[in-house]
């Protein structure tokens, strides 16, 4: 496995749309094993293969305390979203900025396993914000983008300072 770079906001990659998975191959299985590395080490609860540069529909996402819970999703979409939640929310493209976004409550997922086999999942809560988080950036959309045009810039100006003062 392999630490893979994660893309940082605004990187135009970022709004590129992710292509589907047409086989789940030894490849497909080495990019989330290094993908679920990769948000591990962070740390975060979700990554999308957007954010790796790679523009592939691959979503992981662990929301466990103990990180033994990966979920890999292959070509996800949803079909069902219902409820409303408004929560805060970050990204590991968007670092140390934390903003309110609404999402549904409650969602279906249809994805492919890791072994190309379809399957359906109902998920809430958190859970459920995480898997329309990561789709969003499979759709070129990062959670910022939900904000208003003032936040949005204080925010790329709040990163191209951090941006100096690291270099």
């Amino acid at each position: 496995m392999a630490l893979l770079p994660i893309l940082r906001f605004p990187d135009p990659r970022l709004k590129k749309l992710a292509r589907p998975v047409v086989e789940i191959d030894d490849g497909i299985r080495k990019l989330a094993a290094d993908m679920a590395e990769t948000m591990y080490e962070a740390p975060g609860i979700g990554l999308a293969a957007t954010q790796v540069d790679v523009h592939l529909r691959v979503v992981v996402i662990d929301i466990s305390e103990e990180k033994n819970q990966l979920l890999v999703f292959v070509n996800p979409s949803l079909s069902r979203c219902e409820g409303e939640q408004i929560g805060e929310e970050g990204c590991l493209s968007v670092p140390g900025i934390y903003d309110k976004v609404e999402r549904a409550e409650r969602v279906t997922i249809h994805y492919l396993d890791l072994d190309g086999k379809q399957r359906t999942m109902d998920a809430d809560g958190l859970l459920a914000v995480c898997i329309q988080h990561e789709i969003d950036h499979l759709n070129g959309i990062v959670f910022v983008d939900h904000l208003s045009q003032l936040k949005q810039g204080r925010i790329k100006s709040k990163l191209a300072k951090q941006a100096r003062v690291t270099a």
